[in-house]
Formats: C-alpha cells, structure tokens, sequence
C-alpha cells in the first residue's frame, strides 16, 4: 500500500490517520503544533453533540456511525471521552430551531419529547422562557471532552503505525502529473500516492488556488459563576442546550457544569461577523464581548449571570450554507479536502475520518454527500 499523507492533525486529521492506519496504510501526518491545541478549533474542554439535526436531517446517518464510533474509542483507550447529559432545543413555537429537530427526530426515531414551557420550567428550572416558547428535549444528547478526543486518537493512530510529525508547517504541496503528491515542510520534501487536507482555520490559506468561499470568525467562550447556588446548573438539573434569541441575533448555547465549581459554566454564542485569519485574531477578551454576552445571559438563564471567571477565543472556519466540505479535489484526484466546519463539526471527527479514508483509498461512502460537495459553490456562484 501507498504512502498517505494528512495535513492538520486536530479532530478531522487525527481521526482520518487513525482511521487510514487501523486499514494498514502508510500514513505520514503532519501539524504546525503539537495537537491538542489552543490556536485553532478544537480546544475549550466541551463540544455538544447530538443526533436530532435541525441543520439538516442528511447529518443524522452520520451520526449514528459517529457515536457508535465515540464509544469504540472510548474503548479501545479506556478513556470516558462522551458524556450523556440529555439536551434541550430551546425557541419559538413554529420557529426553525424546534421544529427542524424535530423533523430529524422523527424521521429517524430519535428518543426525544416536545416540551412546554412549564414543563422546562419545572425540570429544569435555570432557563427563562416566553409562556409560548416550546423545546425539544434529546434523550442521548451530551457533550465531547475535545481535547482528550484528539490525544486517544492520535495515540491510537500511532499504535496502529501512523507517523506523525508535531510542529512541522506544511509549506506548499503539489500535485504531479504521475498521479502522486509532493509536500513540502519546513524540514524535508515528502512524497506519496494520496494527500488528505484538514487543515481547519488554515484552509482557506492552504487551498487558495481554489478560491471556496471560506472565512474563518472570531468567537469567544464563557464561564460564569452562577447567581447564588450552583446546584441547578450541575448535570442533574441541567442539560446541553441551543437556544434561539431574537430575530437576527446568534444562537445561545451552553453546558452543564462539567468541572469543579470553581470553573464556572460555561456559554456562548453560535456565530460571529468578525472575520480573522488564525495569524490575525484578537485572542485579547474585550469589554465588548462581556457586555454581548451579559445581555443574552440575563435573557435566557438570568442565575446564570454572576461573576465572569473565564473567557477565550476559538475560530470558526464558515461556508456560505454553513454545511461542510468533504470532497475530491476537484482537479487532482489524489487530494481529498475536509474544511469549513463552521462550528458544529467537532462532533463528526471519527465518522468524517472514516469517509475520508474511503475517498483517499478509492471507496465509495455509504452516505449522501451531497450537501458537502465544492460543486454546490459553482452553483452558487452561477445563480448569483
């Protein structure tokens, strides 16, 4: 078997060298830092995952795969990596957040209920809500611990013979006319049959030449201490959660408390107009972000709303659709690309790395990509 090649070793890469390695590939992976990180996307201590997709319901056949894929990792590593919190779909009866979730529970069977407003109110007494807001609740919901996810499987992957190379910058890389590849590090010139990219924030840089409508965004993290006892914000008495706000503003989401006390607990908002590049981002934490954040607080979980004990900026790496690309190189087949996670793709890692490894080795995956190819831009571009 040929060599493979992986360029960014956070969630995607690290999953798709464990996934190409298991199948007894040659795998040569390479990173800027050493994974897990601070400088990307992929850090923070909690990702939410969950299977009842408002985004669209093409995502849940993945998802079944990926959590069946979590707890095979968790496994092999003896590592608690996923932890079942349930979780609420909060917003406006009618509105797209309910009762798009619903559409993909329903049609795929998920375990979940449709709930009033006294109904949260009652289990889960944190949350402020209008008398005619609604919320669905799912059953299997949780969150990811993201940076233990990446150490167990780039451990595995090593175990099953991958090479990997830690603070090693890809220069260039260069498709030749024989069909194979040539990346260029700081370090040496390497060659083989196939390059997979999952570069995250890095993307738009490392695939330039293709111009895909990528832009990576500033967001900031929080964690508050709660007004008076934390006691409703433990996992008890507090599931994950997405929670619409008004008309044009971004989606709140948060945590249960997942640590000691004294971390707090953590929220923010889905989305961001500020634009950045990894080299470019403010990572300072602005008067301005306490402020946005204090008001969408003090409007959904009012206890929530105590002293500010932490706060950091990760990077979202956006589409236009906010959907992924997962796809060929649409000139040079020996290149396989995996960007534009836009902020809810940390959960896809081991299921996206299982695709990708079908793509870099010729198979066909079984699921409806569709939604993730480069073409979809060409038609975008086109209807404009």
């Amino acid at each position: 078997m040929g060599t493979i090649i992986v360029i960014g070793l956070g969630a995607m890469g690290s999953a798709t060298a464990l996934q190409l390695a298991s199948r007894g590939h040659r795998v040569l992976g390479f990173d800027q830092f050493t994974p897990p990180h601070s400088y990307g996307s992929s850090h923070g201590q909690t990702r939410i995952i969950r299977q009842s997709y408002w985004e669209d319901p093409r995502y849940v056949p993945l998802l079944l795969r990926g959590y069946e894929l979590w707890r095979r990792l968790e496994f092999d590593s003896g590592q608690h990596l996923m932890h079942i919190t349930g979780g609420l779909m909060i917003g406006r009866a009618g509105g797209g957040l309910v009762g798009r979730s619903a559409v993909s529970a329903e049609r795929f069977m998920l375990p979940h209920e449709v709930l009033s407003t006294e109904q949260v109110r009652r289990r889960y007494p944190a949350f402020k809500m209008d008398d005619d807001w609604v919320a669905l609740w799912e059953r299997d919901a949780g969150y990811l611990r993201p940076e233990l996810c990446i150490e167990q499987q780039l451990g595995q992957a090593v175990m099953a013979g991958a090479e990997l190379h830690f603070d090693e910058p890809v220069m260039e890389w260069n498709a030749l006319p024989t069909g194979d590849v040539l990346v260029r590090t700081s370090r040496q010139t390497y060659a083989a049959e196939h390059l997979v990219i999952t570069a995250g924030p890095w993307a738009p840089q490392i695939l330039k030449q293709l111009n895909l409508p990528l832009r990576v965004t500033r967001q900031v993290v929080y964690r508050f201490e709660p007004i008076g006892s934390i006691d409703l914000f433990r996992t008890d008495r507090m599931p994950v959660y997405i929670r619409e706000m008004e008309e044009g503003q971004p989606l709140l989401y948060g945590f249960p408390l997942t640590g000691p006390d004294s971390e707090g607990v953590k929220v923010g908002l889905h989305g961001s107009d500020e634009f950045c590049s990894p080299e470019s981002v403010d990572r300072t934490i602005r008067p301005a972000d306490e402020r946005i954040i204090r008001a969408r607080v003090a409007e959904a979980l009012p206890l929530l709303a105590g002293r500010l004990l932490h706060a950091e900026t990760c990077l979202y790496t956006m589409t236009p659709d906010e959907h992924f690309v997962i796809d060929k190189h649409p000139e040079f087949s020996q290149v396989t690309l995996a960007a534009g996670f836009s902020g809810h793709g940390f959960k896809f890692a081991p299921v996206l790395g299982e695709v990708l490894a079908e793509l870099a080795t010729g198979g066909s995956p079984e699921y409806d990509l569709g939604l993730f190819s480069t073409r979809r831009f060409q038609d975008l571009s086109l209807a404009s």
